[in-house]
């Protein structure tokens, strides 16, 4: 019989590690149902007959969030044979709060103690069996870290599973809280089993719409419980929510005085003696620039470059577009197919993959910076910045996301409340540079500026400086004015993360670009090739010698002239720039077909060569600055239609990225010549007139906001 068993717990509390180590490779994501968060299930290793889900990490079942309100119908309506809880053991009061509403569920559930190890080491001591004997469930030690009790922690879970052994909450509210429970329970629960009575018993206290709903009550019941409510509320003098909360709370203290001891209360610890400095007001932006210079240096112009100057002068150029070119004239294959292989498809793809070292160990180096619990100091950090231009730090939160793919961070825009400003995140959150462009960064940065340490930097700083400049502008305006959403986030203290969950993290975010490259990538090579290799000859369809009498050709050469003012008006940039929509990483696979990858690229200089030759350096990184901030990939601009779930917004989104960033690679190209060539001309004029609008809507005044009604729009969804 298979046995479900739920994994809850906060953010940060060491849930995705734990169940990294109970699934190993027997993991499956998906989508929960009707909505886009990432749904992960796995088979508990050994137990082909357990599947284990890991639910998003929340604080509560109150659906203030998406997560929340997942996590909650999951567990209301699917029924888990268990729940495991994973707790952070040195924050138990937060922690704590949700295993209270857990147990109230009527589920049986098993608390797992993580980090114990870090207790331990400061010397803090947790009474585990006076725990469980308060809390009227079994509790575990674990580190999640370290492995150790993760095998006991499984094996409770699925005892308890199996058992269906009923879990009597232990705590308590006051008389008058306690009694109004109690009479709703009689009044309107009685046809519900009696372990899953008191949970809807506290929800109806609260007021929970969704439950009121749910449950079907009829007005009359409703009115009679809520005169007990309001009864309740004037004597507490306080509102049903605040008063729960209180109460759990209040219990919690209890449970703490009577099983935690905690030694080291008052001395610093190693991660507050940290954070006084990577969080200090005037040091921390300037060690997080210098860590990010890092991060981009490693990965793209040290030892990045090095594994992906192989992979393309090696295995690509030495090995396999030879190999191939070899086998296929063996075998007598026609010329057109054989250009299709080695010049489209190995040219093409092989172009993009070769960029995959640098992607894997920028991969590698974000998820250590996450794991080690630095990323969600940048968030508190950037706070600060953000508030002032209209935004909250967790808009930050999806743009960290989004340095590895867009899409999730895109996704991750759902947990800003705000509906203002969850908008404006969709919006920005792309121009941070993704993995996808890190293929375009380098190859303008090796091509152009002679693999200049930092070019790639730059690159993040300008996406950086987009969303500075575009949150003050739109949120001047009427549409997204207004105050920023509250932002609360817990810092989990500072750990050495394992290589293991290192590997699975980057692995993870490479194959999924691997994937990419094996399909959309692969098939727009293909047809770029055909169309840039195929023309009209003589009033007949044939193969070009030329490239430039190819179809792409007559296309791109009708779209260079608007692009001409950012300096990249050639046929070959136009199309890479088009082609890039689909994917970013089209860009270079583009170049590597037009310019003859597979074939010149014997010690990976001479596409640098031909790239060079259709650049200057300004209009080289005006073309970086543009395929930076405009319009995302079609996977990306799907994720903004089901986040914004309009049509409207949509379009204004890739509208506004795609203005913004040919305004923005305007002036870099029109001001860049003034300065260095001493070119002035019509364009020129432009640019100082985008600049001078720019900064007098950087300058002006607030707005008040007004309601934008969308067909299909719920407001402050």
């Amino acid at each position: 019989m298979l046995v479900k068993i739920a994994l809850a717990g906060n953010p940060n509390s060491g849930k995705t590690t734990l169940f990294n180590a109970l699934t190993g490779s027997n993991q499956f994501v998906g989508n929960w149902p009707g909505v886009t968060v990432e749904k992960k299930e796995g088979k508990l290793k050994n137990h082909k007959d357990v599947i284990i889900t890991d639910l998003p990490g929340i604080y509560s079942l109150s659906p203030y969030t998406l997560e929340e309100v997942v996590a909650r119908n999951y567990l209301i309506n699917e029924r888990p044979d268990a729940i495991l809880n994973i707790i952070d053991g040195t924050n138990l009061e937060r922690n704590l709060y949700l295993t209270t509403q857990l147990i109230e569920l009527g589920i049986p559930v098993v608390v797992a103690v993580n980090m114990m190890d870090v207790v331990n080491k400061n010397g803090d001591k947790i009474n585990i069996k006076q725990l469980s004997k308060v809390l009227g469930c079994e509790v575990v030690e674990i580190s999640a870290l370290k492995s150790t009790g993760i095998a006991e922690a499984a094996q409770a879970a699925l005892k308890a599973a199996r058992e269906k052994k009923e879990v009597v909450p232990q705590h308590s509210f006051s008389g008058s809280v306690e009694h109004t429970i109690a009479h709703i329970e009689e009044a309107v629960l009685h046809d519900l089993p009696e372990q899953q009575q008191r949970w809807y018993a506290i929800k109806l206290f609260e007021r929970d719409e969704k439950i009121i709903e749910k449950l079907k009550i009829d007005v009359k019941t409703l009115s009679h419980i809520e005169q007990d409510i309001a009864k309740c509320e004037s004597e507490l003098d306080d509102d049903a929510e605040s008063i729960i909360t209180n109460e759990r709370y209040s219990y919690i203290a209890s449970v703490i005085g009577s099983c935690y001891t905690k030694i080291s209360k008052g001395k610093l610890t190693t991660t507050d003696k940290i954070d006084r400095i990577v969080t200090n007001r005037w040091l921390a932006l300037p060690i997080f620039a210098v860590i990010m210079f890092l991060v981009y240096y490693v990965s793209v112009t040290t030892v990045g470059a090095f594994l992906t100057d192989w992979t393309n002068d090696v295995l690509f150029a030495e090995w396999v577009a030879p190999a191939a070119a070899a086998g296929l004239e063996a075998i007598g294959c026609a010329a057109w197919l054989q250009g299709l292989i080695v010049d489209g498809i190995i040219g093409g793809v092989g172009a993009v993959l070769g960029f995959v070292p640098q992607m894997l160990v920028l991969f590698l180096l974000l998820a250590f910076l996450e794991a080690c619990g630095y990323m969600a100091r940048i968030a508190f950090i950037m706070d600060r910045i953000f508030r002032k231009f209209g935004l909250s730090g967790k808009s930050f939160i999806p743009m960290l996301i989004g340095s590895g793919c867009g899409v999730p961070g895109i996704m991750a825009s759902r947990t800003i409340e705000n509906d203002r400003d969850r908008k404006m995140t969709i919006i920005t959150t792309t121009f941070i540079p993704c993995g996808a462009k890190l293929p375009i960064i380098a190859l303008i940065a090796g091509a152009l500026f002679d693999g200049a340490s930092w070019v790639a930097p730059s690159a993040y700083f300008v996406g950086v400086a987009a969303i500075i400049i575009s949150g003050i502008i739109l949120k001047k305006t009427k549409i997204f004015s207004g105050n920023p959403a509250p932002f609360v986030m817990e810092l989990p203290a500072y750990h050495m993360p394992t290589l293991g969950n290192l590997l699975r993290s980057m692995w993870e975010r490479g194959w999924s670009f691997i994937k990419k490259a094996g399909t959309i990538i692969l098939l727009s090579t293909i047809v770029i090739w055909f169309a840039s290799n195929f023309g009209i000859v003589d009033g007949k369809f044939a193969m070009v010698e030329d490239l430039g009498q190819g179809f792409l050709a007559s296309i791109g050469s009708l779209i260079a002239p608007v692009f001409a003012p950012l300096g990249f008006g050639n046929w070959q940039a136009a199309v890479a720039a088009i082609t890039g929509l689909v994917a970013k990483e089209n860009v270079v696979g583009t170049f590597g077909v037009l310019f003859g990858f597979a074939e010149v690229a014997e010690d990976g200089s001479e596409i640098w060569g031909t790239l060079a030759a259709s650049f200057t350096a300004i209009s080289a990184y005006a073309f970086l600055v543009f395929n930076l901030i405009c319009a995302p990939c079609f996977a990306a601009i799907g994720a903004i239609k089901r986040e914004m779930n309009s049509a409207k917004w949509t379009w204004f989104a890739i509208g506004y990225q795609t203005v913004f960033a040919y305004a923005l690679s305007l002036c870099v190209y029109q001001i860049g010549t003034l300065i260095i060539d001493g070119t002035f001309g019509i364009g020129t004029v432009v640019a100082f007139v985008i600049v001078a609008l720019l900064l007098f809507a950087l300058f002006k005044p607030y707005k008040q906001s007004i309601s934008l009604k969308t067909k299909g729009v719920p407001q402050g969804m």
